[in-house]
């Protein structure tokens, strides 16, 4: 029973909402499957725990979410012009989240660093080699302002990890408050630790 082929996806659905609204460890396997609505059979046959449809669900996210910053980041437009677009887009995710539930839901990967690095330690090295790429793709890019003479920064790599920790510090603050306004300041921010030398817009 629970074996057919939409009740992974049914418990990874559920398990991903549940997840951003709650937390990890609040939640119970039969919790989730309720939510589900599938038998809590189907769990252990698709998952041996919670750890690892935790686990599960981060991968299905950084999926999805990879792909979007890639179409950004990986698009024709200029190198700064690429990186405007991708804090605009998380404005536009965490507005959008706010406005179908009432609350900004913030970045499921902080969310679960907050929680669970120190406790769980597959789900904190997952955590980190997201980080790790997310801050690659950002690094290809400032090198290519670099070189383009657009920005100014001694070491490409730090500048990158600087950026993704300040979208996820504004996202957290976003979050905190129930409130989109930091997240207007990512732009002009992250122009100020590249030592940009082109207008905010570009």
């Amino acid at each position: 029973m629970g074996r057919t082929s939409d009740a992974k996806e049914k418990i990874l659905t559920a398990a991903h909402s549940l997840i951003e609204q709650r937390g990890y460890s609040a939640l119970g396997v039969a919790e989730i499957c309720k939510t589900a609505g599938v038998p809590k059979g189907s769990f252990y046959y698709f998952f041996e725990s919670k750890e690892a449809l935790a686990l599960a669900v981060i991968d299905e996210h950084w999926a999805a979410e990879q792909r979007g910053w890639n179409r950004i980041l990986g698009s024709d437009a200029e190198p700064l012009e690429r990186l405007r677009r991708l804090f605009e887009a998380t404005e536009a995710s965490q507005r959008a989240g706010q406005e179908s539930c009432g609350a900004i839901s913030g970045c499921l990967f902080g969310n679960l660093s907050l929680e669970m690095s120190n406790q769980t330690e597959a789900i904190r090295e997952r955590l980190q080699e997201i980080f790790e790429a997310q801050a690659e793709m950002v690094a290809k890019v400032i090198a290519e302002a670099q070189e383009r003479g657009e920005v100014n920064v001694p070491d490409t790599r730090a500048a990158a990890q600087s950026v993704v920790a300040q979208l996820e510090g504004q996202v957290l603050f976003a979050k905190l408050y129930n409130n989109t306004s930091p997240l207007g300041t990512l732009w002009g921010n992250c122009l100020a630790l590249l030592g940009a030398t082109v207008p905010a817009r570009v």
